[in-house]
């Protein structure tokens, strides 16, 4: 097996426009950045897609909150799962995406959503701050968290190019220590050791589209790791999600991973592999799914994540192998018609 090569593509190092001005991919924004620069303004209508996704994770429960404007529809989710099989869940959707707000791009303004499923996300000195509350089964739900943004710390932007007027630029950060508060009903929730996951989408996508994503934060082997893992929706483009952060340290790579798993088998362990390279080898093991699915006609989601513990080794671009053992996260596989 060969080692890791640093990767073939293109680095961002200073701000740019994810577009031109009518509405196209701006060829000089192809390239990944360590922190995002990317101007997100879309013009149009129709294909554009924005949302926000966080995931914190404590070795007991997490929590997520998604916001998201499809154009033709917003959408504002809420999951709490409790480890050993409690989950709650709470999904708004609006015509028209009313009553939901995102900004252009991360730093730029602040995201919210109004009743049912109340939301708000800024960002403050240090960190991004999420509050956000609503009636659930199990009473009411409200949550105040500050996923801190150390300094320096390095995080993975990247923009997807299928063609000109169809692309996404990604931000995906990992391994975001995260406090605050969660409270369900009468009880309130423990949030030590938790770390924060951000999937933050802005682009004009194809209408069907399939991929895999995966992602784990915390502490292993003497130190803070984060995995970004991707997979089927950048193949062919020529730019890929997949990173490594370790203590604070990005590590791109540009190769596709191999995802090896039994999509009818849920309980059974994933196994994510650089092919070419020892720089990624890790098993991922479930404990947990979450599964939502529609067809709406036109509008289809098939959605399966699946939350567990990555366990194998990772290689930085420094050459240092680090054992990543029982690293907690989550790897999914999804089919949108949308």
């Amino acid at each position: 097996m060969l080692p890791p090569m640093p990767t073939h593509e293109p680095e961002i190092t200073a701000p740019v426009d994810l577009c031109t001005p009518d509405g196209r991919l701006n060829p000089e924004a192809v390239g990944w950045s360590r922190h995002p620069l990317h101007r997100c303004a879309l013009p149009g209508w129709g294909r554009c897609k924005k949302w926000e996704y966080w995931c914190v994770t404590t070795p007991t429960h997490l929590i997520a909150l998604t916001l998201a404007d499809i154009d033709y529809l917003g959408l504002t989710s809420v999951y709490l799962l409790e480890y050993g099989g409690r989950e709650v869940s709470r999904t708004a959707l609006r015509p028209l995406a009313h009553g939901v707000r995102l900004p252009d791009g991360l730093g730029t303004g602040t995201s919210a959503a109004l009743d049912p499923v109340r939301a708000l996300i800024q960002e403050v000195d240090g960190g991004t701050r999420l509050r956000f509350s609503c009636d659930t089964s199990e009473g009411r739900l409200f949550a105040d968290l500050t996923v801190d943004l150390p300094e320096n710390h390095e995080t993975m932007s990247v923009v997807i190019p299928w063609g000109t007027d169809r692309f996404q630029y990604t931000s995906k950060h990992t391994a975001r220590p995260a406090r605050g508060s969660v409270r369900l009903g009468a009880r309130t929730l423990d949030l030590t050791d938790a770390w924060g996951v951000l999937d933050h989408g802005r682009g004009k996508w194809p209408y069907d589209t399939r991929w895999n994503w995966g992602a784990a934060s915390g502490r292993t082997d003497g130190r803070t790791v984060g995995l970004q893992f991707g997979g089927q929706w950048t193949k062919g483009t020529g730019l890929t999600e997949n990173a490594l952060c370790v203590d604070g340290r990005l590590s791109k790579i540009g190769e596709e991973l191999e995802w090896t798993y039994d999509p009818t088998n849920q309980d059974e362990p994933w196994w994510v592999r650089t092919p070419d390279s020892d720089q990624v080898d890790v098993v991922f093991t479930p404990f947990h799914e979450r599964a939502d699915r529609t067809n709406a006609g036109l509008i289809v989601n098939d959605i399966h994540q699946l939350f567990g513990h990555y366990t194998g080794t990772i290689r930085t671009d420094q050459g240092e192998t680090v054992s990543v053992d029982g690293l907690l996260g989550f790897a999914e596989h999804v089919h949108m018609r949308w």
